[in-house]
């Protein structure tokens, strides 16, 4: 095989359990120790003060980034479709929801 000919990686068969229960999220924090990124993704109701965490996935910032990438692709693919999705512009709630925590929440774990 040509050196400049790369072959495409095989897909990893997924096994997705009968039943399994999809958890909605309207709200994310986001913070990072020295060696993951941690992101607990969260519901926040009408009428309520506090975001419930639903879930929390722990990444290594490696794996983060190519989160990250695949879902910056699958976003172009989503607005390619449906046209662009388009963000409200000023300081407002949704600026807050799946911000990054401030660089003070890091630990050295």
């Amino acid at each position: 095989m040509p050196e400049n000919t790369k072959k495409a990686p095989a897909r990893l068969p997924v096994h997705i359990p009968p039943g399994l229960k999809p958890t909605y999220a309207n709200f994310a924090l986001i913070t990072h120790s020295r060696s993951e990124i941690i992101i607990d993704f969260a519901l926040i109701m009408p009428q309520t003060s506090q975001a419930k965490v639903q879930n929390r996935i722990v990444l290594t910032a490696f794996n983060a980034k190519l989160l990250s990438r695949a879902l910056n692709q699958h976003i172009s693919r989503f607005e390619d479709q449906h046209g662009e999705i388009e963000l409200p512009e000023g300081h407002s709630l949704a600026d807050q929801l799946f911000k990054p925590s401030t660089p003070d929440a890091e630990s050295d774990e």
